[in-house]
């Protein structure tokens, strides 16, 4: 640990030195990159900079232990070093987990893509239950949240919403969300009162930065129409909703939810590069061996991970084999317990993953 620690603080000055070189002053995409990976360095730095401080201070409470004559000092130093090594081991804690491999996605905000499957109306109305849960969580971390598209249901649930989360660590904590989500319970449509099982689908996405993805403006097919409502019907007069097509790829995005067409184009190109971001990370992780992947699935979208069966009043995440008889404050956006599970369960197989490649 304490050798990458001395290899992070060689960086971080190497970095510091390049922010003051006119050759990268004058490259604003070089002095962005290297402004951005100075700032990822700098929490393993402060913390470092404790950790020294508090370990020099035992040294010299140490030291006066062995050679002081005074009793009394003696005994404060005594006091001070126990209190101190309980400080330095919690600082050794803390570097260890910034010290952790990060996913290059984790601090990007999130775009979220909920569609109704098996279920008709009933699977859209849970589709909008999740879109709520999402909304809820996202603002219980103090994110925000803008809509980008949605489709609705003649009984009001969603066939489709877009939504982008911004919020820093947004994707690690919703990364784990992607997948198959299916309820079980008695739609408000069936009079027989028989328990339906319906299911809908969540993607998420890292949004994308202009240096991850970057699109030919000649790739693109743009039309323009009228926004709808539910049952088709017209909700404005001008054509102010947007379809924009990816050619190289076939990937369609539409936008109708604002009112002015540039605003929605906009909002169509930031889902379109989201997409075609997961698309180009999809395809490189087929070249990479699924090991790390069995147990915590974060891209599979056509993967049940959870059940919300609401006559017992539980959800299931199947990936982990955790239930929690908690349903009404999950989908009230309380997810920490749901998604802290995760993410240990996730640390504990890439730990196990890295363990096994040292044995190699």
């Amino acid at each position: 640990m304490f050798e990458q620690i001395q290899n992070i603080i060689s960086r971080y000055d190497e970095l510091t030195q390049m922010l003051a070189d006119p050759a990268v002053l004058a490259d604003p995409q070089r002095l962005r990159e290297t402004a951005k990976e100075r700032g990822g360095l700098e929490p393993v730095v402060e913390k470092w900079k404790q950790y020294s401080f508090v370990a020099h201070n035992i040294a010299e409470d140490e030291q006066i232990i062995e050679s002081s004559k005074d009793q009394e000092l003696v005994g404060i130093a005594r006091s001070e070093v126990e209190e101190l090594r309980t400080r330095l081991s919690a600082l050794e804690g803390e570097l260890r987990e910034l010290l952790r491999p990060k996913d290059p996605n984790d601090d990007k905000n999130v775009i979220v893509e909920i569609r109704a499957g098996t279920g008709g109306e009933e699977a859209a109305l849970f589709a909008a239950d999740l879109s709520r849960m999402y909304m809820k969580y996202a603002e219980s971390k103090g994110w925000k949240v803008e809509l980008m598209n949605r489709s609705t249901s003649d009984v009001g649930g969603f066939k489709e919403i877009i939504f982008l989360v911004e919020g820093k660590g947004a994707y690690s904590f919703l990364r784990y969300e992607s997948g198959v989500h299916r309820v079980q319970r008695v739609p408000v449509t069936e009079a027989s009162g028989r328990i339906h099982t319906s299911a809908v689908t969540v993607a998420i996405l890292p949004e994308a930065e202009d240096v991850d993805i970057q699109i030919d403006p000649k790739d693109l097919e743009v039309d323009v129409f009228r926004s709808s409502g539910p049952g088709g019907q017209s909700v404005n007069t001008a054509d102010s909703a947007v379809r924009v097509k990816h050619i190289p790829t076939g990937l369609v995005v539409q936008c109708q939810d604002e009112r002015s067409q540039l605003k929605n184009k906009a909002k169509a190109l930031k889902v379109l590069k989201a997409r075609l971001l997961a698309a180009k990370q999809e395809e490189q992780e087929t070249k990479i061996a699924n090991e790390r992947r069995a147990q915590v699935s974060t891209g599979d979208r056509s993967a049940k991970i959870r059940t919300y069966n609401f006559p017992q009043g539980r959800v299931t995440d199947h990936r982990i084999g955790l239930t929690l008889y908690q349903l009404d404050q999950v989908l009230d956006g309380r997810l920490d317990e749901l998604v802290e599970a995760l993410r240990a369960a996730r640390d504990k197989l890439e730990m196990g993953a890295a363990a096994g490649q040292g044995r190699n």
